[in-house]
Protein backbone atom coordinates (compact mmCIF):
# COMPACT_ATOMS: atom_id res chain seq x y z
CA UNK A 1 0.00 0.00 0.00
CA UNK A 2 1.25 3.33 -0.50
CA UNK A 3 1.98 5.31 2.29
CA UNK A 4 3.82 8.77 2.86
CA UNK A 5 7.53 8.09 4.07
CA UNK A 6 7.64 9.09 7.35
CA UNK A 7 10.22 12.52 7.98
CA UNK A 8 9.00 13.40 4.45
CA UNK A 9 6.00 15.47 2.97
CA UNK A 10 4.64 14.76 -0.71
CA UNK A 11 3.07 17.35 -2.89
CA UNK A 12 0.37 16.79 -5.62
CA UNK A 13 -2.39 18.93 -7.63
CA UNK A 14 -5.75 19.22 -8.30
CA UNK A 15 -5.84 18.06 -12.16
CA UNK A 16 -7.29 21.25 -14.08
CA UNK A 17 -9.49 21.61 -17.17
CA UNK A 18 -10.96 17.97 -15.59
CA UNK A 19 -13.39 20.00 -13.65
CA UNK A 20 -14.05 23.84 -14.06
CA UNK A 21 -15.91 24.98 -11.75
CA UNK A 22 -16.22 29.21 -11.63
CA UNK A 23 -14.54 29.35 -8.57
CA UNK A 24 -11.19 28.07 -9.49
CA UNK A 25 -11.44 27.53 -13.66
CA UNK A 26 -8.53 29.72 -15.32
CA UNK A 27 -9.67 31.29 -18.39
CA UNK A 28 -7.44 29.03 -20.67
CA UNK A 29 -8.89 26.37 -19.05
CA UNK A 30 -12.25 26.39 -20.92
CA UNK A 31 -11.03 25.89 -24.25
CA UNK A 32 -8.74 23.43 -23.53
CA UNK A 33 -9.79 19.26 -23.52
CA UNK A 34 -8.26 16.11 -22.96
CA UNK A 35 -4.23 17.08 -24.69
CA UNK A 36 -3.84 19.69 -22.05
CA UNK A 37 -5.08 17.00 -19.46
CA UNK A 38 -2.25 14.91 -20.71
CA UNK A 39 0.22 17.67 -20.93
CA UNK A 40 -0.57 18.34 -16.99
CA UNK A 41 -0.13 14.66 -15.79
CA UNK A 42 2.65 14.10 -17.71
CA UNK A 43 4.27 17.00 -16.45
CA UNK A 44 3.50 16.14 -12.90
CA UNK A 45 4.75 12.92 -13.46
CA UNK A 46 8.08 13.97 -14.62
CA UNK A 47 8.85 16.68 -11.78
CA UNK A 48 8.38 14.15 -9.14
CA UNK A 49 4.66 15.22 -7.79
CA UNK A 50 3.34 12.67 -5.68
CA UNK A 51 -0.52 12.45 -6.88
CA UNK A 52 -3.24 13.78 -9.35
CA UNK A 53 -6.51 14.61 -8.56
CA UNK A 54 -9.62 14.68 -10.16
CA UNK A 55 -13.00 15.06 -8.40
CA UNK A 56 -16.33 14.10 -9.14
CA UNK A 57 -20.13 15.87 -10.08
CA UNK A 58 -22.49 13.67 -12.19
CA UNK A 59 -25.30 15.99 -13.24
CA UNK A 60 -25.52 20.25 -11.52
CA UNK A 61 -28.82 21.75 -11.14
CA UNK A 62 -29.10 24.45 -13.51
CA UNK A 63 -29.10 27.15 -9.89
CA UNK A 64 -25.31 26.13 -9.45
CA UNK A 65 -24.55 25.82 -12.99
CA UNK A 66 -23.03 29.68 -12.59
CA UNK A 67 -21.10 28.91 -9.94
CA UNK A 68 -20.38 25.42 -9.94
CA UNK A 69 -20.31 24.72 -13.59
CA UNK A 70 -21.33 21.79 -15.28
CA UNK A 71 -18.01 20.29 -17.14
CA UNK A 72 -16.81 17.54 -14.87
CA UNK A 73 -15.29 14.82 -16.24
CA UNK A 74 -15.88 11.16 -14.60
CA UNK A 75 -12.79 10.82 -12.58
CA UNK A 76 -13.09 6.94 -12.90
CA UNK A 77 -12.65 7.05 -16.75
CA UNK A 78 -10.38 10.37 -16.25
CA UNK A 79 -7.99 9.11 -14.24
CA UNK A 80 -8.14 5.10 -16.32
CA UNK A 81 -7.43 7.57 -19.46
CA UNK A 82 -4.16 9.07 -17.44
CA UNK A 83 -3.23 6.17 -16.17
CA UNK A 84 -1.89 4.92 -19.77
CA UNK A 85 -0.02 8.72 -20.44
CA UNK A 86 2.08 8.30 -17.01
CA UNK A 87 4.74 6.20 -15.44
CA UNK A 88 4.80 6.78 -11.62
CA UNK A 89 2.71 9.65 -10.77
CA UNK A 90 -0.32 8.17 -8.01
CA UNK A 91 -4.62 8.68 -9.33
CA UNK A 92 -6.12 10.35 -6.47
CA UNK A 93 -9.91 10.67 -6.77
CA UNK A 94 -10.42 14.31 -5.19
CA UNK A 95 -13.30 13.26 -4.53
CA UNK A 96 -15.23 10.43 -4.91
CA UNK A 97 -18.82 10.45 -3.76
CA UNK A 98 -19.25 7.09 -2.24
CA UNK A 99 -23.19 6.99 -1.23
CA UNK A 100 -23.52 7.79 -5.27
CA UNK A 101 -22.64 4.46 -6.25
CA UNK A 102 -22.44 0.74 -4.64
CA UNK A 103 -19.37 0.04 -2.27
CA UNK A 104 -18.91 -3.00 -4.32
CA UNK A 105 -18.85 -0.96 -7.90
CA UNK A 106 -16.52 1.36 -5.82
CA UNK A 107 -14.17 -1.50 -5.21
CA UNK A 108 -14.52 -2.62 -8.66
CA UNK A 109 -13.52 0.43 -10.25
CA UNK A 110 -10.74 1.39 -7.98
CA UNK A 111 -9.10 -2.09 -7.85
CA UNK A 112 -9.61 -1.97 -11.62
CA UNK A 113 -7.27 1.30 -12.25
CA UNK A 114 -4.87 -0.16 -9.99
CA UNK A 115 -4.25 -2.89 -11.60
CA UNK A 116 -3.92 -1.04 -15.06
CA UNK A 117 -1.74 1.65 -13.38
CA UNK A 118 0.77 -1.05 -11.95
CA UNK A 119 -0.10 -0.59 -8.71
CA UNK A 120 -0.92 3.76 -8.59
CA UNK A 121 -5.04 4.22 -7.38
CA UNK A 122 -5.25 6.48 -3.98
CA UNK A 123 -9.41 5.87 -3.15
CA UNK A 124 -10.06 9.41 -2.29
CA UNK A 125 -14.04 9.42 -0.90
CA UNK A 126 -16.30 11.83 0.65
CA UNK A 127 -19.87 12.69 1.85
CA UNK A 128 -20.66 15.06 -1.32
CA UNK A 129 -22.55 18.33 -0.82
CA UNK A 130 -24.89 19.46 -3.29
CA UNK A 131 -28.42 17.93 -2.13
CA UNK A 132 -30.06 18.85 -5.54
CA UNK A 133 -28.03 16.62 -7.45
CA UNK A 134 -28.34 13.46 -4.48
CA UNK A 135 -31.89 14.22 -4.94
CA UNK A 136 -31.84 13.93 -9.26
CA UNK A 137 -30.27 10.70 -8.03
CA UNK A 138 -32.41 9.12 -6.07
CA UNK A 139 -30.11 8.91 -2.69
CA UNK A 140 -31.01 10.37 0.30
CA UNK A 141 -28.91 13.82 1.11
CA UNK A 142 -29.62 13.80 4.76
CA UNK A 143 -28.23 10.14 5.43
CA UNK A 144 -25.06 10.87 3.71
CA UNK A 145 -22.80 10.44 6.09
CA UNK A 146 -24.26 7.44 7.76
CA UNK A 147 -24.24 5.76 4.46
CA UNK A 148 -20.30 6.56 3.66
CA UNK A 149 -19.66 5.08 7.32
CA UNK A 150 -21.65 1.84 5.89
CA UNK A 151 -19.44 1.90 2.95
CA UNK A 152 -16.14 2.05 3.91
CA UNK A 153 -16.13 -1.62 5.74
CA UNK A 154 -17.62 -2.71 2.60
CA UNK A 155 -14.81 -0.96 0.46
CA UNK A 156 -11.94 -1.86 2.50
CA UNK A 157 -12.89 -6.01 2.60
CA UNK A 158 -14.15 -6.09 -1.15
CA UNK A 159 -10.41 -4.44 -1.99
CA UNK A 160 -8.38 -6.41 0.03
CA UNK A 161 -9.56 -9.97 -0.84
CA UNK A 162 -10.98 -11.88 -3.41
CA UNK A 163 -14.19 -13.44 -2.13
CA UNK A 164 -16.27 -11.52 0.32
CA UNK A 165 -19.55 -13.28 1.55
CA UNK A 166 -18.92 -15.96 -0.86
CA UNK A 167 -18.58 -13.74 -3.96
CA UNK A 168 -15.00 -13.21 -5.51
CA UNK A 169 -13.79 -10.51 -8.09
CA UNK A 170 -10.61 -9.85 -9.54
CA UNK A 171 -8.83 -8.61 -10.97
CA UNK A 172 -6.93 -7.94 -7.80
CA UNK A 173 -5.73 -4.75 -7.13
CA UNK A 174 -1.62 -4.40 -7.24
CA UNK A 175 -1.32 -2.54 -4.36
CA UNK A 176 -1.06 -5.04 -1.31
CA UNK A 177 -3.71 -5.64 0.58
CA UNK A 178 -5.20 -3.02 -1.07
CA UNK A 179 -5.27 0.56 -2.23
CA UNK A 180 -5.32 3.46 0.44
CA UNK A 181 -8.23 5.18 1.40
CA UNK A 182 -8.12 8.94 1.92
CA UNK A 183 -11.38 10.28 3.56
CA UNK A 184 -12.58 13.83 2.44
CA UNK A 185 -14.04 16.84 4.44
CA UNK A 186 -13.50 19.49 7.03
CA UNK A 187 -16.50 18.77 8.87
CA UNK A 188 -15.99 17.60 12.41
CA UNK A 189 -17.84 14.50 11.35
CA UNK A 190 -15.44 13.46 8.55
CA UNK A 191 -12.30 14.21 10.50
CA UNK A 192 -13.60 11.76 12.83
CA UNK A 193 -14.43 9.73 10.41
CA UNK A 194 -10.58 9.87 8.09
CA UNK A 195 -9.41 9.17 11.74
CA UNK A 196 -11.20 6.44 12.49
CA UNK A 197 -10.93 4.32 9.42
CA UNK A 198 -9.16 5.80 6.61
CA UNK A 199 -5.54 6.18 5.51
CA UNK A 200 -5.06 9.51 4.80
CA UNK A 201 -7.33 12.69 5.28
CA UNK A 202 -8.56 14.88 2.34
CA UNK A 203 -9.00 18.50 3.69
CA UNK A 204 -11.52 20.26 1.81
CA UNK A 205 -9.07 23.50 1.86
CA UNK A 206 -6.75 24.53 4.36
CA UNK A 207 -6.12 23.00 7.99
CA UNK A 208 -5.50 23.70 10.62
CA UNK A 209 -3.77 22.84 14.02
CA UNK A 210 -7.38 22.43 15.34
CA UNK A 211 -8.08 20.21 12.79
CA UNK A 212 -5.19 18.22 12.65
CA UNK A 213 -5.62 17.39 16.46
CA UNK A 214 -9.00 16.29 16.03
CA UNK A 215 -8.09 13.79 13.75
CA UNK A 216 -5.02 12.55 15.71
CA UNK A 217 -7.20 12.30 18.94
CA UNK A 218 -9.67 10.07 16.90
CA UNK A 219 -6.64 8.03 15.70
CA UNK A 220 -5.48 7.72 19.35
CA UNK A 221 -9.26 6.83 20.59
CA UNK A 222 -9.31 4.20 17.94
CA UNK A 223 -5.89 2.61 18.44
CA UNK A 224 -4.94 3.61 15.27
CA UNK A 225 -1.67 5.98 16.06
CA UNK A 226 0.80 4.21 15.14
CA UNK A 227 -0.69 3.37 11.74
CA UNK A 228 0.93 5.73 8.59
CA UNK A 229 -1.73 9.04 7.67
CA UNK A 230 -1.58 10.96 4.92
CA UNK A 231 -2.62 14.19 6.41
CA UNK A 232 -3.57 17.21 4.28
CA UNK A 233 -3.25 20.60 3.44
CA UNK A 234 -4.49 23.10 0.60
CA UNK A 235 -2.17 25.82 -0.22
CA UNK A 236 -3.46 29.63 -1.60
CA UNK A 237 -3.27 29.65 -5.33
CA UNK A 238 1.00 30.40 -5.76
CA UNK A 239 2.96 31.62 -8.73
CA UNK A 240 6.46 31.01 -8.42
CA UNK A 241 8.52 34.10 -9.40
CA UNK A 242 7.34 37.76 -9.82
CA UNK A 243 4.47 37.81 -11.89
CA UNK A 244 4.14 40.75 -14.88
CA UNK A 245 0.83 40.14 -14.37
CA UNK A 246 -1.81 40.76 -11.81
CA UNK A 247 -2.37 37.22 -10.42
CA UNK A 248 -4.24 38.45 -7.21
CA UNK A 249 -3.76 39.37 -3.50
CA UNK A 250 -4.25 35.95 -2.03
CA UNK A 251 -1.74 34.83 -4.14
CA UNK A 252 1.34 33.76 -2.61
CA UNK A 253 4.38 34.91 -5.66
CA UNK A 254 8.00 35.74 -5.28
CA UNK A 255 11.27 33.97 -5.55
CA UNK A 256 11.16 30.48 -4.14
CA UNK A 257 12.50 31.25 -0.49
CA UNK A 258 9.93 33.16 0.08
CA UNK A 259 6.82 31.06 -1.08
CA UNK A 260 8.43 27.71 0.72
CA UNK A 261 8.42 30.10 4.02
CA UNK A 262 4.66 31.08 3.53
CA UNK A 263 3.43 27.77 3.03
CA UNK A 264 5.37 26.16 5.93
CA UNK A 265 4.06 29.18 8.13
CA UNK A 266 0.35 27.99 7.06
CA UNK A 267 1.03 24.22 7.80
CA UNK A 268 -0.13 22.83 11.19
CA UNK A 269 2.53 20.16 12.52
CA UNK A 270 1.97 16.37 11.20
CA UNK A 271 1.10 17.65 8.33
CA UNK A 272 2.38 15.53 5.14
CA UNK A 273 0.89 16.21 2.25
CA UNK A 274 0.35 19.24 0.31
CA UNK A 275 -1.93 20.27 -2.55
CA UNK A 276 -0.87 22.98 -4.66
CA UNK A 277 -2.56 25.09 -7.30
CA UNK A 278 -0.99 27.78 -9.60
CA UNK A 279 -2.06 31.21 -11.58
CA UNK A 280 -1.43 30.85 -15.22
CA UNK A 281 -2.22 32.41 -18.24
CA UNK A 282 -2.23 28.67 -20.70
CA UNK A 283 -0.92 25.57 -20.57
CA UNK A 284 2.10 26.23 -21.45
CA UNK A 285 2.90 28.74 -18.42
CA UNK A 286 1.33 25.91 -16.08
CA UNK A 287 3.69 23.59 -17.04
CA UNK A 288 6.27 25.89 -16.35
CA UNK A 289 5.33 26.51 -12.92
CA UNK A 290 4.70 23.08 -12.40
CA UNK A 291 8.26 22.46 -13.14
CA UNK A 292 9.63 25.72 -11.21
CA UNK A 293 8.07 24.66 -8.22
CA UNK A 294 9.07 20.97 -7.97
CA UNK A 295 12.51 22.29 -8.82
CA UNK A 296 12.98 25.55 -6.81
CA UNK A 297 10.43 25.44 -4.29
CA UNK A 298 9.65 21.29 -3.49
CA UNK A 299 12.58 21.06 -1.51
CA UNK A 300 12.33 23.38 1.62
CA UNK A 301 9.12 21.33 1.88
CA UNK A 302 9.09 18.06 1.52
CA UNK A 303 11.57 17.20 5.21
CA UNK A 304 9.34 17.65 7.96
CA UNK A 305 11.03 18.52 10.82
CA UNK A 306 10.83 16.31 14.30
Amino acid sequence: MYTIVAGTRIFGIQLPVQAQSTYFVADWERTAGPAEMVRIAQACDAAGYGYIGVCDHVSLPEAVADSMGTHWVDPVSTLSWLAAHTTTVMLLSHVYVLPYRHPLIAAKQFATIDYLSGGRMICGVGAGHVQAEFEHLGVDFHRRGSAVDAAIPVLIDALTSEFVDGFGARPRPVQQPRPPIWVAGSSPAAIRRAGRVADGWLPQGPSNADMVAMLQHERESSGRADMPMAIGHITPFLHVGIPSWDVGEATLSGPPEDIAERILGGVADGVNQLQVRFKARSCDELCEQLHMFATDVAPMLTTVAR
